[in-house]
């Protein structure tokens, strides 16, 4: 038998400040979709979207982690330095790519909110 089709997965990440938060992903790259006076909003980037929310809980926050599959890690972690988002944000971590054992170049890099995102080049086959 088969299943109905999912169209898309959308993350709901968790933002303490959260006009900091959202001007963060806006500097990043994303591109706001939709929002919900100041208590949410849809954010995306090359057709990847996550939902931003003013929502905090510490230990939820400080261990909610997101990965984005880029095509070149080193250009991001480029565009990282550049708009010296860690000084800007007083990011938590802002670490160079490294290849990983599991075979991914990556990058990690914190949001304002503790949130950790594994910057990922895609594997080359």
């Amino acid at each position: 038998m088969s299943r109905p089709k999912v169209n898309a997965i959308t993350a709901f990440v968790p933002a303490k400040d959260f006009e900091k938060s959202k001007s963060f992903y806006l500097d990043l790259g994303f591109e706001q979709t939709w929002s919900e006076e100041g208590s949410a909003c849809g954010l995306r980037i090359d057709g990847c979207s996550i939902i931003l929310q003013k929502f905090y809980v510490k230990e939820h926050s400080e261990n909610f982690m997101m990965q984005l599959i880029v095509e070149d890690a080193n250009a991001w972690w480029k565009r990282i330095q550049d708009l010296d988002l860690k000084q800007k944000y007083q990011l938590g971590i802002a670490n160079p790519p490294a290849m990983q054992p599991w075979g991914l170049l990556v990058l990690y890099l914190t949001d304002p909110t503790g949130v950790l995102w594994h910057i990922a080049e895609a594997a080359k086959t």
